[in-house]
């Protein structure tokens, strides 16, 4: 294309080019993509004037790895609760430039990054409005206030009946000795088939994340009891929170064929939100997907046949956490 170069001030031919260059985001190097022209004519080079940061690109891959949000996310929940940047930043008890410079492209500091991942659940959230209600106009804080309770109330509806149909249990050897958590288990679905999976891979993979957890941490992620079944150990009741995520258009499902036999593929619609586990689920959640990146449904069907957990129970029984100390991970 032609131009008119800023080193030779002619108008003549420009080449565009890419090129990989390293940066530093503490302590952490991102490659990235540098854009700039070179002028045929005079031989050099001068920066693109396309809207690119290297920069903020640097910044937008730091915060993918980690999960961490990224500022039109923050901006558009922002502007969803109607709140102002000022009003949320003084309910948090930032400084007034704090949000501004977060949804403009700024890298939260870890510690304002959790915050922000717990002001954004509505029951969090809403304590927080009852808490600053100085920070408000009376009209804004009732609505907020309203809205909110809404959304907790459902969710505590659709708590209830999960409850009634899977049980109310209390943590025990069965559920590793964790409270069970609908969130949890919803958001390790969503994570674990965020590329794709098929449901029996799926269900071993929930296996794996709790029992491992366990090994190392003496406690599951979710809370869910796990039963012996021919394809090897699933969540009890497992089809109620696929069900589940797939009426609310959070899971789709695809049938996959192998020559004269199909299956079901679970594809999330949307990115699991990594604020309900702590540091050490993510932890076990990221490896377990790794360790069986490359297995199929059947060698890690197999694969779970030959744990002890496995081999020590029977058809429908459930399983207790205590194998989780001869996990094969």
């Amino acid at each position: 294309m032609a131009m008119i170069c800023p080193n030779c001030e002619k108008k003549t031919d420009i080449k565009s080019i890419n090129q990989s260059i390293s940066i530093d985001v503490r302590g952490e190097d991102i490659e990235v993509v540098e854009k700039f022209y070179q002028c045929l004519e005079c031989g050099e080079s001068f920066e693109s004037t396309q809207d690119y940061d290297v920069l903020d690109a640097a910044y937008r891959e730091y915060r993918k790895r980690h999960n961490m949000i990224q500022p039109e996310k923050l901006r558009n929940w922002r502007k969803s609760m109607g709140l102002t940047q000022k009003e949320l930043s003084d309910m948090i008890g930032w400084g007034g430039a704090t949000i501004s410079r977060y949804e403009n492209g700024a890298l939260q500091i870890e510690s304002h990054e959790k915050i922000l991942h717990l002001v954004m659940e509505p029951r969090n959230l809403c304590r927080l409005v009852e808490e600053s209600p100085e920070a408000l106009s009376d009209k804004k804080y009732n609505r907020l206030i309203k809205e909110l309770k809404a959304v907790e109330d459902e969710s505590c509806s659709f708590e209830m009946v999960f409850q009634d149909k899977l049980g109310n249990y209390e943590p025990d050897e069965f559920s590793g000795f964790s409270r069970f958590s609908l969130t949890k288990i919803f958001n390790a679905i969503l994570y674990l088939s965020k590329d794709g999976i098929l449901k029996t891979k799926l269900n071993k993979l929930l296996f794996y994340a709790d029992f491992k957890h366990f090994k190392e941490y003496s406690n599951s992620i979710t809370g869910v009891r796990y039963v012996h079944l021919p394809y090897g150990p699933v969540p009890d009741n497992y089809g109620y929170y696929s069900e589940k995520l797939v009426n609310e258009n959070l899971l789709v499902t695809e049938e996959v064929f192998f020559g004269d036999y199909s299956g079901i593929k679970y594809v999330s619609n949307v990115s699991a939100d990594f604020s309900v586990f702590s540091d050490s689920e993510i932890k076990v959640l990221a490896m377990v997907k790794e360790y069986f990146e490359d297995f199929s449904s059947s060698r890690i069907k197999d694969f779970s046949h030959d744990e002890k957990a496995y081999r020590e129970t029977s058809d429908n029984q459930k399983i207790s956490y205590a194998h989780a100390s001869d996990l094969k991970i």
